[in-house]
């Protein structure tokens, strides 16, 4: 699967339709292909990841609590963010891969 990081920040008020219209008229792609497109608000605490399934489209949405993700680098020649599995997953648990420390999450207090 590809992975493509959407460049602006996103209305979290959108759903599958207004989500799915941005991948094919702004990013120039087609939802139905499969890929994962990841969308993130301004102030990078939440973000929805739009793909494809066998059944139809799917949203996963997730706010944090506290802290905000850290993007991958922005690629000026493609005018895009890199990214793949891995960079989602670092996104997702706040690891920074630069020698700085994590970005904070929220955990369980009684774990």
């Amino acid at each position: 699967m590809n992975y493509y990081l959407y460049s602006y920040p996103t209305d979290m008020r959108r759903s599958f339709y207004t989500l799915s219209g941005m991948v094919t008229n702004l990013m120039g792609r087609n939802v139905q292909d499969g890929d994962v497109y990841i969308f993130i608000n301004r102030s990078c605490t939440s973000m929805k990841v739009l793909h494809m399934e066998c059944g139809g489209l799917v949203i996963y949405h997730m706010k944090l609590e506290s802290g905000c993700f850290k993007l991958p680098s922005f690629d000026q020649n493609t005018n895009t963010f890199h990214t793949n599995w891995q960079d989602l997953m670092m996104i997702v648990q706040g690891i920074s891969t630069d020698k700085k420390a994590n970005k904070k999450r929220w955990k369980n207090p009684s774990t």
